[in-house]
């Protein structure tokens, strides 16, 4: 299984910014110690401008790309502009676009980013600059390498850029389930929305969540799954107004990828949101998202 990173570009933040940025250089070496079986880990390609246009507004792409956001489009992002910034948002997008190739090669694959489900064709917010899960599917299509795609989108937070670039599109399905008073607090039109109450535990989150894959795997017959994993669920996230713990966790991780292995579906996991008061709990959701998918991927049982 292929794994994806793009940690190596740093974007510079405020001291005392809120969005844990060492999470992803925390979590690529977590994986290089895990020593998991027949993983893979290897630099994420940048998304191209032509890529970024695949779902992007050529005009949002060069003024994001040139440095001439307003400070006002910026602050709905919620980070400043840089060189680096844009650099990094084309890794994470070309990660994502390296993972969906692999999948649909060896069956899993993952971006050890990418999740960035708020950005809309012409503007971004949310902490997302460029949509990378969009831009995969797109680009799919584009290569011929899969026809109908579902987005399964287990982040805290619904997927609303998402949700607007595929309505009414008949091969891009997508499913979010989400904290219905979190943000975004203007929804979009899912094609499959699952809107949780604040507080939503194990069995509640998890109550929700096995019809709604049910219905989201029959409905969309995909050829391709791509897996928002976010870890902002978690009991203990600073976001995610939910009661869902590590196990929890798990146990959403593994409903969603037996299943699509079980229909041998080709999946792609990407990272998602994850703001825990503790980084390190964070990783460790992320991480034991990406250890079952190795095993998995092994065809072996994780203990």
């Amino acid at each position: 299984m292929k794994i994806f990173y793009s940690d190596q570009f740093l974007v510079p933040l405020p001291v005392s910014h809120r969005f844990p940025m060492p999470k992803y250089a925390q979590l690529h070496q977590a994986v290089v110690q895990a020593r998991l079986p027949g993983v893979i880990l290897s630099p994420a390609g940048a998304a191209s401008d032509d890529a970024l246009r695949l779902v992007h507004q050529p005009e949002y792409v060069r003024r994001m790309l040139n440095g001439e956001m307003s400070e006002k489009e910026m602050r709905r992002i919620g980070f400043p502009w840089s060189k680096e910034l844009v650099e990094r948002s084309r890794r994470s997008v070309g990660g994502t676009i390296d993972a969906c190739r692999s999948a649909l090669q060896d069956g899993l694959a993952v971006n050890l980013a990418g999740g960035t489900h708020h950005a809309y064709p012409d503007h971004g917010e949310g902490y997302c600059v460029f949509n990378d899960v969009a831009v995969g599917a797109r680009m799919m299509q584009q290569e011929g390498r899969a026809r109908q795609i579902l987005i399964l989108d287990c982040d805290v937070h619904q997927g609303n850029g998402s949700a607007a670039i595929f309505s009414g599109d008949p091969h891009v399905f997508t499913f979010s389930i989400h904290g219905q008073k979190n943000f975004p607090f203007h929804k979009e039109a899912s094609d499959l929305d699952v809107g949780l109450p604040d507080g939503c535990d194990d069995a509640c989150f998890l109550g929700a969540l096995r019809p709604g894959i049910e219905e989201a795997l029959h409905r969309s017959k995909p050829d391709l799954v791509i897996y928002i994993a976010g870890a902002d669920p978690y009991q203990d996230d600073r976001l995610g107004r939910m009661a869902v713990s590590k196990a929890g966790l798990l146990e959403r991780d593994r409903l969603v990828l037996e299943a699509c292995q079980s229909l041998r579906m080709p999946t792609i996991i990407v990272m998602g949101g994850g703001y825990a008061r503790q980084v390190q709990d964070t990783v460790e959701i992320h991480l034991q998202t990406i250890r079952l998918a190795a095993f998995l991927a092994a065809g072996l049982s994780l203990a």
